[in-house]
């Protein structure tokens, strides 16, 4: 079987990893990658965005299995692209169709749903610019701290939280003008929920589904959740607070009716969903959905499946999910972020990366990175998650760890504390 898989990033070099481990695969092509993904399978420089190019590319390399990685593809539509073309219906996408998509790519479409649904979650308001003064008004009956997100996909920094109401007041005024573009012209406002988060994967061919490893993630770029939001520092799964108990209070109360709600809204999903969730007093809220897997998550998700991936690709491909066996490794696995000087802000890239070949007993997931003929240099602000395996979360991040201080580039970044707050 030929696959092709979308993205270049962290998550698309763990998934290519994986993959490239079945002996159900022939060739695999990811697009466009990065300098990980081509030691596992062959990576074609293709813009996400180019959909005509996507297409000769799965005609001319008779792909069976299209995997899309990062959610704009899907927003954008690709999976009905290929499903209404007829050269490509013989070609499955891993990935929503658009009417699914918006799960993510609306954060005001995603609360009405789990309204519709009785899916636990914060209580909220959606405000346009016509509406600002309501908004103003519904932040005052709301405590501190102020939770506003753009409608939109805005390169996960749509989520302002902010302590005091009138610069909350102010925020709401300069997004609805547009601070987020067309991403903020609808903003969401919602009561701050105080709790722990993780974040909990399925796999779903739109009628039955399997609930991947969870994870927890740590988004701020500074030491004990300080500083600005990235796109991820470093996750580790199992999450110690995730007792049986808790996991199945997430199964019957937030991943079951969404599953219901998808099939009454006569939603075609294949894929995955991503429930970012809070643990408030041991009852689970949805913060949010994405319609693919997390980065880092997926650093340390992948590596705990045991079970043939192409399998699950498989069988949700042809809809037969519950046919298939799987298995979940009970190792810990924890992934640490190594990322450019100045990320989240600007930062330089083509940075000389040393000392990958001294790395022993972690997986090294490249993100923002490329070969430079016998170089692999930065491309990005994060750079390399460094995943490792343990008998617990503590001896999984001390392999991380000291795997991080030897790989060496200019201005390298890392947290130092990731799990602190589960230990």
């Amino acid at each position: 079987m030929n696959i092709l898989l979308l993205g270049s990033g962290g998550r698309e070099h763990a998934l290519a990893w994986k993959i490239s481990q079945s002996d159900k695969i022939d060739k695999l092509y990811i697009a466009p990658g990065n300098a990980g993904t081509a030691e596992v399978g062959e990576n074609i420089d293709i813009k996400l965005s180019d959909f005509e190019a996507i297409k000769k590319l799965a005609i001319e390399k008779k792909i069976e299995i299209v995997v899309v990685g990062p959610e704009q593809p899907l927003v954008d539509g690709i999976s009905d692209y290929f499903m209404l073309d007829p050269e490509l219906r013989s070609v499955s996408v891993i990935g929503p169709v658009k009417a699914g998509a918006i799960l993510e790519g609306s954060k005001d479409f995603a609360k009405d749903f789990m309204t519709k649904y009785n899916i636990p979650t914060a209580k909220y308001q959606s405000f346009k610019k016509a509406t600002l003064e309501e908004g103003k008004t519904f932040l005052e009956s709301l405590s501190s701290p102020y939770v506003l997100k753009a409608d939109g996909l805005a390169a996960g920094k749509g989520v302002l939280i902010i302590d005091d109401l009138d610069e909350a007041k102010e925020a709401l005024e300069q997004m609805l003008d547009g601070q987020f573009g067309d991403a903020s012209a609808t903003v969401v406002i919602e009561e701050f929920l105080d709790g722990i988060e993780l974040s909990v994967f399925v796999i779903t061919d739109g009628k039955s589904y399997k609930i991947l490893p969870e994870a927890k993630d740590y988004k701020r770029i500074g030491e004990g959740d300080t500083g600005l939001n990235t796109g991820g520092m470093g996750a580790v799964s199992p999450v110690p607070f995730a007792n049986k108990e808790f996991l199945n209070k997430i199964e019957d109360k937030i991943i079951k009716p969404t599953m219901d709600g998808l099939i009454k809204e006569k939603i075609k999903y294949k894929g995955f969903i991503f429930f970012g969730l809070i643990n408030v007093k041991g009852e689970p809220f949805v913060i949010e959905y994405n319609v693919r897997l997390g980065d880092p998550e997926t650093e340390v998700v992948i590596p705990r499946i045991k079970s043939d991936i192409v399998d699950l690709l498989k069988h949700t491909a042809d809809e037969t999910l519950d046919k298939v066996d799987f298995e979940i490794d009970d190792k810990a696995c924890t992934t640490v972020m190594l990322v450019s000087e100045g990320y989240p802000g600007s930062y330089e890239k083509g940075r000389k990366i040393e000392n990958i070949e001294k790395v022993s007993n972690s997986i090294l997931f490249h993100a923002g990175t490329k070969r430079s003929g016998s170089e692999i240099i930065t491309n990005g602000g994060r750079v390399i998650a460094v995943s490792s395996y343990g008998k617990n979360m503590n001896d999984a991040l001390e392999k991380s760890y000291k795997n991080a201080e030897i790989i060496d580039f200019k201005g390298k970044n890392y947290r130092k504390d990731i799990g602190f707050d589960l230990k």
